[in-house]
């Protein structure tokens, strides 16, 4: 390495963003890793990371459809609260033509196990799932995701205001990861292609 002038990534801090400690109701692992979806809106993952910023941590709020991989719902504030994921998830719903009966999975972290994030996610049509305690590979699409957007556009960069870390995420996530980057789990189609090849399927089936 040292020959070719190549030098290893320095590991990011870490900063927990699931509280799971805590006494309210949790959802049966209703996905079970099965990580498969054949149409938009049967199956998606959601979860909550964040950005340094001059001005502090950035949060960010992702649901992403199985479908395709998909990027269908994000979120940001500069606090993690259940606002956060409830605008995710609003987000979400705005992005699909139905979500009756999709299967919504997340960690047990205290925004996703509050009665008003599940009662939202309950009256919209969902089914909720959640990971087993302190197991991230039951979420692995999204913490997949989470790892591709800090390695391949957030990593090198330096953000001052909390602004700049928007701009930068939305510029990836809607303009470079749905409609440009291939995908293997796609047959090397984009999200956005993939996902819209199979709508046009449920939609000339119906």
């Amino acid at each position: 390495m040292k020959e070719n002038g190549i030098k290893g990534k320095a590991r990011r801090k870490y900063k927990a963003t699931t509280y799971s400690d805590h006494d309210m109701p949790v959802a049966a692992n209703v996905l079970n890793r099965n990580f498969t979806a054949e149409r938009p809106g049967q199956k998606m993952v959601s979860d909550i990371t964040y950005i340094p910023t001059d001005e502090g941590w950035l949060y960010l709020a992702g649901v992403m459809d199985l479908c395709g991989r998909k990027m269908v719902g994000v979120a940001m504030d500069s606090r993690m609260t259940k606002k956060l994921v409830m605008d995710a998830l609003q987000d979400a719903i705005n992005h699909t033509t139905d979500v009756n009966g999709c299967i919504l999975h997340s960690d047990r972290g205290s925004q996703y196990c509050s009665k008003a994030y599940v009662e939202m996610a309950g009256k919209t049509g969902f089914t909720m799932s959640m990971s087993r305690k302190g197991n991230c590979w039951d979420n692995a699409p999204m913490e997949s995701f989470w790892g591709t957007l800090k390695q391949e556009w957030l990593n090198e960069k330096h953000f001052r205001p909390r602004a700049e870390a928007k701009a930068a995420v939305f510029e990836y996530i809607w303009i470079f990861y749905n409609r440009q980057r291939i995908h293997s789990t796609n047959d090397y189609e984009t999200p956005e292609e993939y996902y819209a090849a199979r709508e046009n399927l449920e939609k000339a089936a119906a």
